[in-house]
């Protein structure tokens, strides 16, 4: 982790940088793949599974014995864990639910909005060596309490055709209607056009590798809605002298083992902190069962040393951090400064990794600066908006001629008659 002492502006561009993937190639690949599924359905995704997953399927479906066998292997203890994380995660989406409030904005003018669940939505769920059966959690959970009907699982299977255990026990706990052992741009592609098995979904949720992102990306070309774009994980630390810098190190430690293309940042006042900091990652990562994943993530990270904390508040906002760990005197207090940002985290207690797994916020959020124009994922994420009104008749003759006069200035004759007919009507009784 290198460090820069008092980086001007004119450098926060360059430090802001995360890890860009050439994308030409990459592009070419996610077209021709569902070109090819959109054509071929069920034949092709079976072929790109083979292909990139090294895996032959006959059937993608997960079969009800599965499901029971998955049930049956959990340990007791990981089931109470994953019903402690579900139970508060549900009790903070439920919160969010909107109260339709009608509006009277001319007299007998009412305006009001409600909410409608996205009918079928697909989650992608990634597996490999760290399978995410957390994100089941946090996309199905919100998914049910936004009344969704059909909440369609794709991950990728093992080398023997099977989905870990963990994840298909949290898809049957938070309702997932259908579950399917497939991954990689294959999945995404499927769920776009739909094939004989696999179902087409309205809008796609959930993380993945830089073939998924492109492939949602694609999807999105192709009129199926994606939660946002999405890359690699990323933490940002802004500390002072109250922190523990033990802690600190922990998550950073914390977020860099998520992949190589990870990015961690610590902003700080103090050299102090930053070399306390830099003894207990070196400390920490020796016991670290994925300490070249995390090697690899801390050669792309940073230590940024500025003059005052509200300087480094200021490159946060610049940076729009996935992650923001804010470890510094009277942090709750600083919270109306911090502008751009997924999820906060106030204080010294407050690990990452409450907000990954159970302290009921959700951990699906916006990457590679996109937190300065995107909210990670909620239960607003699953419904459409829909505005409704109604004019009585004194709501027509009150608002009507502001109509008539705006429609006759924009030339179209018929929204000015649309009114003038019914005032008509109302004038001759």
């Amino acid at each position: 982790m290198k460090t820069y002492i008092n980086p001007n502006p004119d450098q926060w561009s360059e430090l802001a940088k995360r890890k860009t993937v050439a994308t030409a190639d990459l592009n070419e690949t996610v077209k021709a793949v569902f070109n090819d599924i959109q054509k071929n359905g069920s034949k092709a995704v079976k072929k790109y599974t083979s292909y990139f997953d090294g895996v032959t399927m006959e059937n993608f479906a997960v079969t009800a014995s599965e499901i029971e066998n998955a049930i049956a292997s959990i340990p007791t203890e990981l089931k109470n864990a994953i019903q402690v994380a579900a139970d508060n995660i549900s009790k903070f989406h439920s919160s969010q639910k909107e109260i339709p409030t009608k509006i009277e904005t001319t007299s007998g003018v009412f305006c009001w909005r409600e909410s409608r669940a996205i009918d079928t939505i697909g989650i992608y769920i990634p597996g490999g060596t760290a399978p995410l059966f957390s994100t089941v959690l946090m996309l199905a959970i919100p998914a049910k309490l936004a009344g969704c009907k059909n909440i369609i699982l794709c991950s990728p299977p093992d080398k023997n055709g099977n989905i870990n255990p963990a994840i298909l026990y949290a898809a049957q706990l938070t309702g997932v209607t259908q579950m399917y052992k497939v991954g990689g741009i294959q999945a995404i592609a499927a769920l776009t056009f739909g094939t004989d098995e696999i179902p087409k979904v309205s809008k796609i949720f959930g993380p993945g590798n830089q073939y998924v992102t492109a492939a949602k990306q694609y999807a999105q070309q192709l009129g199926v809605a994606i939660d946002m774009p999405a890359g690699p994980s990323e933490l940002l630390v802004i500390a002072d002298e109250t922190c523990d810098p033990e802690f600190v190190a922990s998550d950073l430690l914390s977020q860099a083992e998520h992949g190589g293309d990870s990015q961690v940042i610590l902003v700080t006042n103090s050299e102090e902190i930053v070399s306390k900091v830099t003894l207990a990652i070196e400390n920490q990562k020796a016991i670290l069962s994925r300490q070249a994943t995390v090697e690899k993530a801390l050669e792309n990270s940073r230590a940024l040393i500025f003059e005052t904390i509200q300087t480094g508040i200021e490159f946060s906002n610049f940076y729009a951090p996935e992650h923001l760990i804010l470890v510094i005197e009277d942090a709750e207090n600083t919270i109306e400064f911090i502008e751009n940002a997924g999820s906060v985290f106030i204080g010294n207690y407050s690990c990452e990794s409450a907000g990954d797994y159970a302290s009921g916020t959700n951990h699906t959020l916006p990457t590679n600066g996109y937190a300065k124009n995107y909210s990670g994922v909620s239960l607003d994420s699953f419904v459409k908006k829909i505005t409704i009104q109604k004019l009585t008749s004194q709501g027509i003759q009150n608002l009507g001629p502001t109509i008539e006069i705006m429609a006759a200035a924009e030339q179209l004759d018929a929204h000015k008659n649309a009114v003038s007919i019914r005032l008509k009507r109302l004038q001759n009784g």
